[in-house]
């Protein structure tokens, strides 16, 4: 049981410091390349900032894990929404500047219903996952041509990649070493990760994906939250949004396509009867939140919080108790 734990905890935080590693060499790299910020930021940040739910994900497919790939996702897009833009909000209102706004909740609500579909039934096949791939291709392609003709959007891109970029005047053994140190770190950190949750979950009796709902979804999705509250504290709240939004897309159609093209998995049954409903619920409750007064406020965020906390003690009472 103990080294269950040691597993755990070893594997979260080589997960998060790896990523970070990986990022900055990756933008350092694509950087040296010639390559624009905005191809960067929409790119190589996107998939860099997610790698370790992506690499969970993938490996949780391939052990067999399907109760952590659904439990992961779903967990991750919750937490992101109920308790990283609730954290921010409750710092500093979280406004949003409502056409961008308006345009990502579509795509958004679009890839959350597209989920629900698929999961519907046996799960995600390796079609759907194939799917899920290309749409998120579409989306990265779309969103660059037309971030590309908006200069405050391009300005936001280039500063999160300036933030990101401190190994640019690095050697290239430093560069390459940093990105291979670190996308070796994810892997092995995903790893110890994948073995300590599954064990976890059989020492305590409960499901896989309820370890994957509640401490690998907060685990994986520390680096979202260290963004958000930075981006409150400098009152660029916006930026919170836009990383949530941006993150959970990416976790539906990257994440969940990529661990079905790879392995598909049966979708549990407790995932299905309840935790798919709270994410597109919870995703839902976003568009009346802002439309209402065009920003997140702190009471909208404390009452997020408090229904996250009352999410994750039902997953431990037991969802089951609430079907009987």
């Amino acid at each position: 049981m103990l080294m269950d734990w040691v597993f755990f905890i070893a594997g979260l935080v080589l997960l998060v410091a790896a990523a970070e590693a990986l990022v900055r060499g990756a933008v350092a790299m694509a950087d040296r390349l010639g390559i624009s910020p905005l191809v960067i930021g929409l790119t190589v940040v996107a998939f860099g900032t997610s790698a370790p739910e992506l690499v969970v994900a993938v490996q949780a497919a391939m052990t067999g894990a399907g109760g952590l790939v659904y439990g992961n996702v779903i967990g991750s897009n919750i937490a992101n929404i109920m308790l990283i833009l609730a954290f921010a909000a409750l710092i500093q209102p979280v406004h949003a500047e409502m056409k961008a706004f308006a345009r990502e909740s579509v795509v958004l609500i679009g890839a959350t219903l597209a989920l629900v579909f698929f999961m519907w039934g046996w799960g995600v096949v390796r079609w759907e996952g194939g799917v899920m791939l290309a749409a998120l291709a579409t989306y990265l392609l779309w969103s660059y041509f037309r971030e590309r003709k908006t200069s405050a959007e391009s300005q936001a891109a280039l500063e999160e990649v300036e933030e990101l970029s401190t190994l640019q005047h690095k050697s290239w053994a430093t560069i390459i070493g940093a990105t291979l140190i670190g996308l070796a770190g994810v892997i092995g950190g995903a790893r110890l990760l994948v073995i300590g949750a599954t064990s976890i979950a059989r020492d305590w009796g409960v499901p896989e994906e309820v370890i994957g709902l509640t401490m690998v979804a907060i685990g994986t999705s520390l680096p979202e939250l260290a963004t958000a509250v930075a981006a409150a504290i400098k009152k660029h709240n916006d930026v919170a949004l836009g990383n949530v939004v941006g993150s959970n897309v990416f976790n539906i159609l990257g994440v969940m396509g990529a661990a079905a093209l790879v392995k598909p998995s049966q979708t549990p049954v407790q995932v299905m009867q309840f935790d798919v409903w709270v994410m597109l619920a919870v995703t839902l409750l976003l568009v009346p939140f802002f439309l209402s007064g065009r920003q997140l406020s702190r009471a909208e965020g404390g009452f997020l919080l408090a229904g996250y906390t009352a999410y994750i003690a039902v997953l431990f009472i037991g969802v089951d108790k609430l079907f009987t």
